[in-house]
């Protein structure tokens, strides 16, 4: 989205014609996103692709994100001015407003509010249309009757429940008083303040939505002289749009609270060290700025001054802090433990890691999952089939069996309050949105609820070797001095010559050589020979470092010194030779070794019901299949170019149905695509593995991979809870109104407590739960 849309439309120039802006202003209206007020429910959703669908090309033009109530226009959505959408929403009793990523959250409150006190009112009418009927039936002078002779209360209350009972059946036998009727009104058009306008719209486009059917329902009601059950509707119908704008709120602020993790200012330190407060977002690249203990990092950043341990949670989903000094890398989001650290900015604040996440989460919900789109489907059919059966209720009874009209109408205004879909539709996006929610404080960042619901049905993982079921990083896994040379006397030579170094065997060296303290020396005249090794001089004696392919070509193996070098590369190690003229000094094993847990790791997904665990690397076979053998990797596929591992993957899907690929995300790009869920480790270092995988492990920590199963398999099961629980009231109150046995009062109330319930259980996905 282009955020500065305003400052770079052109001006109209002298002589251009004039339709030139317009049609500028129009092309640019594709991919906006607008804040919609009013944007609760998954009706609302259909009411809106049904208003801005023929203005953009379809309702599939459109993507909206109800927890968030925004609606986004696709790229592909076709020409329409930024006033044209803003005045279609309009039409259907919402608001718009133009929306910009980085933007703050518009503030709701007056809308709640706004909601709370209309139903307190229609509430309260309610009781004094109560009080109006008892006071007309004389009730309170028997009332203080009954009160001042307590002792013939007997037993206990029963005498004043009798009594009332009576009392509010007083005028079923007769017409409603004017006081009454009136006091019931107020409490009707209190309570359809914010129905009214919507269902006034979705008859004009003669599209039947719950707002329509409550509207019709209580004026229904009024038309058969239930003034009481009208009133009780149009209450509760409010209370309980009041109640589920307030679980919507909630889940939206657990989620911004979530995200809101990064402080708005810094502690900036300029070229004279000066430190000034200035907002992160005018924070230049390469600005230094200064973190005390216990602060949270503002920016991502390099450390250039300072030792302090940092909680990466928030961002990694690390459970234990990691150390920082001068070097390292820091995240924007994490919080600083306990000593002051200095550091340089390496990305704005619109760039960061955490920057990322929100973007990804944020949009997250507009990749619906199956569940929403098979509950959109349903819910287009059912609602239609339950208003032709209502029709029927009403018509057939008195046509053909002798039914009175006003009960008949009466069960039929019934059956349309059942038809209302909203705890069905609602339960599954806060069930989605909650999961993703939760995923990304684990650090398992989901770009979207089509693939929250993936893990829970993979037969088959594959992964990448290196840097995935590995460290990423060679270590020495050995030294073979020869020729009464020590170990020592070994690595401070090939440390010498790799002094300079950057090449990863290399660091394995020179990391293990100043583990042990072993003393580092340049060599002098190092010269690097292409493919085969280094040369230079150390101590005044020339030394050589290679391959045992180099060792082969100087013609200087003996038995003895190959039969070694065969047997560790027998076992997947790299062997490194150094020598002189005389003779070779030794041999040093170097390999890339196998994650610390990742044998457990394997065994958790086995028991989550991964079948089949396969490992594409492009290394060599020997070297394969020594790590596989040392993990539990069932097949092992090596020396295999991009396109190989897309074929594999390829035949992994067809064999298994539902197979994932890890990798890390840039070269493993083509077989991530390929795979049914393509997941990117490595991300905090690659902005493009964000772009290309369904998932990504913020930490590279595989040990989410079996807790994201377990999730999926939680949120689908929350997931059938409430569709289940929503079809299964649906359905009793529909047996209760064909039979005469269930009142309009209680159908709203059966509707509202069905959507508290489902979203309370939706939003239980937002608490961690350990595996």
């Amino acid at each position: 989205m282009n955020s500065n849309h305003q400052a770079e439309k052109p001006h109209c120039c002298a002589g251009e014609h004039p339709q030139t802006h317009q049609a500028i202003e129009a092309k640019s209206a594709s991919g906006m996103t607008f804040k919609v007020e009013g944007l609760d429910c998954a009706e609302e959703v259909a009411t809106l692709k049904n208003a801005i669908g023929p203005i953009v090309g379809g309702g599939d033009k459109l993507a909206f994100d109800v927890l968030n109530g925004r609606m986004t226009l696709l790229p592909d959505a076709e020409v329409a001015t930024e006033k044209a959408i803003i005045k279609a929403v309009a039409a259907t009793g919402m608001k718009a407003t133009r929306w910009q990523a980085g933007q703050p959250q518009a503030d709701e409150t007056h809308l709640h509010r706004s909601k709370t006190v209309y139903t307190l009112l229609s509430g309260l009418f309610i009781v004094v249309g109560m009080l109006i009927h008892i006071a007309l039936a004389g009730g309170f002078s028997d009332i203080q009757t009954l009160l001042s002779h307590p002792e013939t209360w007997s037993p206990k209350w029963e005498v004043v429940t009798q009594y009332l009972t009576s009392l509010l059946n007083a005028h079923t036998q007769q017409a409603m008083p004017l006081p009454e009727k009136i006091a019931f009104a107020l409490a009707v058009i209190f309570g359809v303040r914010h129905v009214i306008v919507k269902a006034f719209y979705a008859l004009k486009r003669l599209r039947a939505d719950m707002n329509l059917l409550m509207t019709v329902a209580v004026i229904g009601a009024m038309f058969i002289d239930e003034w009481f059950e009208a009133a009780t509707v149009s209450f509760l119908f409010a209370l309980s749009l009041a109640i589920e704008s307030w679980s919507i709120g909630r889940a939206r602020h657990a989620v911004e609270a979530l995200l809101d993790l990064a402080p708005s200012t810094v502690k900036v330190k300029d070229e004279t060290g000066q430190e000034r407060i200035v907002p992160a977002a005018e924070v230049a690249i390469g600005t230094r700025f200064i973190l005390a203990p216990g602060d949270k990092i503002p920016l991502d950043g390099e450390v250039m001054a300072g030792v302090s341990s940092v909680n990466q949670a928030p961002i990694t989903g690390e459970s234990m802090p990691v150390s920082k000094q001068t070097g390292d890398e820091v995240y924007a989001g994490s919080i600083n433990g306990e000593g002051t650290l200095e550091v340089r900015s390496s990305k704005l604040a619109t760039d960061t890691t955490l920057a990322q996440i929100t973007k990804m989460v944020g949009e997250a919900h507009n990749k619906r999952a199956e569940a929403e789109q098979w509950v959109e489907k349903f819910a287009r059919i059912y609602t239609p089939a339950v208003m032709v059966v209502a029709l029927a209720v009403f018509v057939i009874p008195p046509l053909f069996f002798g039914g009175i009209w006003n009960e008949s109408f009466y069960h039929a205004l019934v059956l349309l309050v059942i038809a209302c879909p909203c705890a069905l539709v609602i339960s599954t996006p806060v069930s989605i949105v909650a999961a993703l929610a939760c995923a990304a404080r684990q650090g398992v960042l989901v770009k979207g609820g089509i693939h929250i619901e993936t893990p829970a049905r993979l037969k088959a993982i594959a992964f990448d070797k290196t840097g995935t079921l590995t460290r990423g990083e060679p270590i020495v896994t050995g030294v073979y001095p020869f020729n009464n040379h020590s170990e020592a006397e070994l690595l401070s030579r090939a440390a010498a010559l790799e002094a300079r170094s950057s090449h990863p065997l290399a660091k394995a060296i020179l990391k293990y050589t100043e583990d042990l303290g072993i003393k580092v020396a340049s060599a002098d005249n190092v010269t690097v020979l292409p493919g085969k090794g280094i040369t230079g001089l150390f101590n005044g004696t020339e030394f050589w470092l290679g391959s045992r392919r180099y060792l082969l070509e100087r013609s200087q193996e003996v038995k003895e010194i190959s039969i070694k070098a065969i047997e560790l590369e027998q076992t997947g190690q790299t062997v490194i030779a150094i020598g002189n003229d005389r003779h070779i000094c030794g041999l040093i094993a170097v390999a890339d070794q196998p994650r610390d847990d990742i044998k457990a790791i394997l065994q958790a997904l086995r028991h989550n019901g991964i079948q089949h665990l396969a490992m594409l690397t492009g290394d060599n076979q020997v070297t394969a299949n020594n790590i596989a053998a040392q993990i539990g990797i069932d097949e092992v596929y090596a020396e295999l170019l991009p396109a190989d591992k897309v074929e594999v993957i390829t035949q992994l899907v067809e064999k298994y149905g539902q197979v994932a690929m890890i990798g890390d995300g840039v070269n493993d790009a083509p077989a991530l695509g390929r795979a049914n869920l393509g997941i990117a480790m490595g991300v905090l270092g690659s902005d493009a593995a964000i772009e290309i995988a369904d998932i990504a492990l913020m930490g590279d920590d595989l040990a989410k991979l079996p807790w994201l199963i377990a999730h999926s398999k939680r949120t689908l099961a929350i997931i059938r809870q409430n569709i289940t629980f929503a079809l299964a009231v649906k359905a009793a109150f529909a047996l209760l109104a064909f039979a005469g046995l269930a009142t309009l009062w209680e159908a709203i109330a059966a509707d509202m407590g069905a959507s508290l319930l489902v979203v309370a259980n939706g939003l239980r996905l937002l608490r961690l739960k350990s595996i």
